[in-house]
């Protein structure tokens, strides 16, 4: 398996809001945002089949193929398993669907969709209560042998789904919900785990619920980020970002933004070089209490 560990950019281009579900960018919008991404060394993109109710990979697809960028200079990434309620499917209720012959069809349909003839990495997007682990790695290894996929992970799992699908067959990487306002995992488990076995942590929704809602815990957090931001002489979103980088398990957010000055800042957290006691100051403000 490729090393996803060097192969991805370490922010990601989450695509989820540039369709129907969100800022609906036309085919030469996402263009612009796709080179935007290169320019500014963001060459991964993080898709998933239900993104605008299986509208957006198609979308991305055909902006890829008129930007003229070379497939080799990008990485691909897409999500697999659920079975959305839409116009696109007949599904009655939402459910997830892990059956061997579903990931195939799922993954031949994102490569045609993505105008692409392999994703770099598959992830199952969230785990089933009847998913058997043979099975998945019987698609898995099928996908692989034929070249349509690089790499396999999962997304959303806990650390004994991962231990469960790890017994058949290796996980490369688990996408995850972890911010400043939604630190579970470094308690319950999951980055241990992933340290542990090598495991690529990706975080989606990196800035949580900080300026998305107005809490106690987000006025606290906004708080030590006005300081923060004078410190440092950055945006407090750069620092949001730098807080999840700083952590030892090498977790890439992906960052859901189509805003191409935000993009630009995103780039720039790496090099922030936050000190322990502000990394500290920051999860205090969230849990709305010092640490034991």
């Amino acid at each position: 398996m490729k090393d996803v560990h060097t192969e991805f950019s370490r922010i990601i281009a989450g695509t989820m809001n540039w369709g129907s579900w969100g800022k609906k960018l036309s085919e030469k919008e996402m263009g612009l945002r796709i080179r935007h991404c290169l320019d500014h060394g963001i060459n991964t993109f993080d898709h998933a089949d239900i993104y605008g109710g299986y509208t957006t990979e198609e979308e991305f697809g055909k902006a890829f193929v008129k930007s003229g960028i070379a497939r080799e200079d990008i990485r691909l990434i897409s999500k697999c398993g659920i079975q959305y309620v839409c116009e696109k499917r007949e599904n009655k209720v939402k459910h997830y669907d892990h059956t061997a012959g579903y990931i195939i069809t799922s993954v031949e349909e994102s490569l045609r969709n993505l105008r692409t003839d392999h994703l770099d990495l598959l992830l199952l997007h969230r785990p089933s209560p009847l998913m058997e682990p043979a099975e998945i790695a019987q698609a898995v290894e099928k996908l692989r042998f034929g070249g349509k996929i690089r790499s396999f992970g999962v997304s959303n799992f806990t650390a004994p789904q991962m231990e469960l699908i790890g017994s058949v067959l290796e996980v490369g990487a688990n996408q995850i919900e972890f911010s400043v306002t939604q630190p579970g995992a470094m308690y319950d488990g999951v980055l241990d785990y992933m340290m542990r076995k090598d495991i690529q942590p990706m975080a989606w929704s990196p800035l949580g619920k900080t300026f998305r809602e107005k809490t106690a815990q987000t006025g606290r957090i906004q708080q030590v980020l006005m300081d923060l931001v004078v410190k440092y002489h950055v945006s407090a979103d750069q620092l949001l970002l730098a807080w999840i980088l700083k952590h030892p398990a090498g977790i890439r957010p992906v960052i859901g933004t189509t805003s191409p000055d935000r993009i630009t800042n995103a780039v720039k957290a790496p090099d922030i070089d936050m000190e322990q006691e502000d990394w500290f100051a920051l999860l205090v403000a969230a849990q709305g209490h010092k640490v034991p």
